[in-house]
């Protein structure tokens, strides 16, 4: 028999339900391990960090650790990108209003502010880009696609505005901006640089990429 549309268990509409207490539980966690396993990643790098001292900075055991994620390489996936979503949107509030050129350079800026104090963290992700499988590097490229798109949008925006010529190829002048803003880790890893120091270069290097693409 048909239910009737009066006995018809209700539809929720909540996008957020509530969790019950194990559900909750397993999350809190979770966010424990991801928490520890940053901290690490951030102090000394992938290589050292262990899981047997991310489960200690948990206060948990090591079983704990590998109940939520299957080794180190996915929690390392984890905090990624958790950590990229926060910086693409601290860079996004970061870049503010004004000409295209300011709103990119305020942007990057923003994104080094943000994260030079987990440098150990950005050498990683830069170090194991060079050695992770196909799939991995799949993985990473889509967590730092919200970090490429407030680029992208930024230069759409400038097209918009009558700044950047209609014929740009915005794909190539965000993936050639995103490349110096990464390299430039290197020289706050190796030569001491300050986020001022970092800036500075990040708006030499932005000059010149808008150069050849400029209406003025």
């Amino acid at each position: 028999m048909r239910e009737s549309a009066s006995t018809a268990a209700p539809v929720s509409s909540d996008p957020h339900p509530r969790l019950n207490r194990r559900q909750a539980a397993k999350v809190r966690t979770r966010q424990k391990v991801l928490d520890a396993a940053r901290g690490l990643f951030a102090e000394r790098g992938y290589e050292p960090a262990t899981i047997r001292d991310i489960a200690k900075g948990a206060g948990m055991s090591t079983g704990a650790v590998f109940a939520n994620f299957q080794d180190k390489a996915e929690l390392f996936e984890a905090v990624l990108t958790e950590d990229m979503a926060g910086l693409a949107e601290v860079m996004l509030n970061g870049a503010g209003d004004g000409p295209t050129r300011d709103r990119l350079v305020n942007a990057l800026t923003a994104g080094y502010h943000g994260s030079i104090d987990q440098l150990p963290l950005f050498q990683a992700i830069v170090a194991r880009s060079w050695f992770q499988p196909v799939a991995a590097e799949t993985r990473q490229r889509a967590a730092t696609q919200g970090l490429t798109d407030v680029i992208s949008d930024i230069l759409r925006a400038g097209i918009g505005a009558g700044e950047i010529r209609q014929d740009a190829d915005i794909a190539l002048l965000t993936e050639l901006t995103w490349d110096a803003y990464l390299s430039n880790y290197r020289r706050a890893a190796y030569d001491g640089w300050t986020v001022d120091q970092l800036a500075d270069h990040i708006g030499r290097q932005v000059d010149t990429l808008l150069a050849g693409v400029s209406t003025k």
